[in-house]
């Protein structure tokens, strides 16, 4: 037999059954994640585990965070970690001394969160309202409380209510931690007594104060009348000190004056003596002074005008001897190095020296018959006998004695230089002959 199935319907059917199955696992999920907040402690219950101080039990605490419980085998239950108030009072509480006290305060407490009292608190308080606890926690401070004050005065409780809190914490805090308990805070507001004792007390302490106090008040008058009288009889005594002082003082004043009087007569006679030495060294120093002027004086329009005369004199000198001296290094150096050339060039050379020499030469020669003027030379012709001819012999005569002129002009300065002038000169015109006739015979040659 065959079944037909719409394939839209299907497909809805099994998207309705994902839906399920998805929102059952989630449900399931949640279920079993056990998610707890800083201010409770989860208790899973069902599973046994050994503690660390060796002990067994069924459960397994979770302090905040999370944890998967076990379907069907674990439960969950919840205690809260927050603050419990209590107020603390106690009437008729008999303090020590038989004294009944009442006492009121407040006092915080909470679970312990601690490992070892937390499970203290699990096994006493698990599934407990908060109030109840709260009663407990109250009906044990109380009693602790009124063990505390069977041990103290009604005045230390009633004057040290710090101390009193102290030793009521430290009376409680075993009872507490054995509940699984941590005590926050414990402060007594008031302490009171249906006898009025602390009042008696009050006013006791009081009249004490006000005793001590007019004690206090007489003895400090006694002892500022006795400090006045000290500082009068202090006071007296240091003003006939310090008369006696100021007489002292004046006496020593008048015998420091008369001192100083004397002291001050020396140093006048001291000061009139230096006063004669120092003007008769002063006069000394300025005659001193003055011959030193003096000569100064002297100096300047004797001494230095003649010294300065004389340097200029010999800077003129100097200054004159200058060219002299220089002009003199210059010939020296302009005939050594003549010298030096005319002594390369040879026998050249010395003519050559005794030709440019020549003119100065013959500048001498002719100077020695400077003075002589000839206004005008008259040649008069010579016959035999002395007598005129008239034939006109008298100029060619003349003409014909310039030769001898020249070789007698020649023979003096052979006789003075040791230079035969007309043989140098024949010389270098045949040499220059000679040069002339070797470029002539070149120029044809080439020709």
């Amino acid at each position: 037999m065959l079944i037909a199935v719409d394939p839209v319907t299907g497909a809805g059917s099994f998207a309705l059954l994902l839906a399920a199955v998805i929102i059952l696992v989630l449900w399931i999920v949640k279920t079993l994640i056990i998610i707890c907040p800083p201010n409770r402690v989860a208790v899973l219950s069902g599973r046994k585990r050994t503690l660390a101080d060796g002990r067994t039990v069924g459960y397994r605490l979770l302090k905040g965070g999370r944890t998967l419980r076990i379907p069907l085998i674990e439960k969950v239950a919840w205690m809260n970690l927050n603050s419990i108030p209590l107020e603390v009072s106690v009437t008729n509480a008999y303090s020590r001394g038989t004294i009944p006290l009442n006492v009121q305060g407040i006092a915080n407490v909470k679970v312990s969160s601690r490992d070892g009292l937390l499970e203290n608190a699990v096994e006493r308080f698990l599934n407990m309202h908060i109030n109840t606890i709260g009663k407990i926690a109250q009906d044990t401070l109380e009693a602790n409380l009124r063990g505390v004050l069977a041990t103290l005065s009604p005045e230390e409780v009633n004057e040290d209510r710090l101390k009193f809190s102290q030793q009521l914490i430290a009376e409680a805090d075993d009872d507490i931690k054995t509940l699984g308990l941590d005590l926050d805070v414990l402060k007594i507001q008031n302490v009171t007594d249906d006898v009025n004792y602390l009042e008696s007390v009050g006013r006791r302490l009081t009249a004490t104060v006000i005793r001590d106090a007019r004690v206090a008040e007489a003895i400090r008058k006694a002892e500022s009348e006795q400090s006045e009288a000290t500082a009068r009889q202090t006071a007296e005594v240091a003003s006939i000190e310090a008369d006696k002082v100021i007489v002292e003082q004046q006496n020593a004043l008048r015998v420091t004056t008369a001192e100083l009087e004397a002291i001050s007569r020396a140093r006048e006679e001291e000061a009139l003596v230096a006063g004669e030495t120092a003007r008769a060294v002063a006069s000394q120093e300025l005659e001193l002074q003055r011959i030193e002027l003096e000569k100064r004086r002297a100096e300047a329009e004797i001494v230095v005008p003649a010294r300065a005369s004389l340097e200029a004199r010999q800077l003129e000198a100097k200054a004159k001897a200058a060219p002299i001296i220089e002009d003199g290094k210059a010939r020296v150096e302009v005939y050594r190095r003549l010298a030096e050339q005319y002594q390369a060039a040879g026998a050249d050379g010395h003519d050559v020296l005794v030709l440019e020499m020549l003119p100065d030469l013959v500048g001498e020669i002719v100077s020695t018959v400077k003075g002589v003027n000839i206004d005008r030379v008259a040649v008069v012709d010579a016959g035999s006998g002395g007598q005129s001819s008239g034939n006109g012999s008298g100029i060619p005569g003349m003409i014909s004695q310039l030769p001898a002129a020249v070789v007698a002009m020649n023979e003096q300065i052979e006789t003075a230089t040791g230079v035969d002038l007309l043989a140098t000169l024949n010389r270098n015109r045949g040499t220059e002959d000679d040069n002339n006739r070797n470029t002539e015979d070149r120029s044809e040659s080439g020709m």
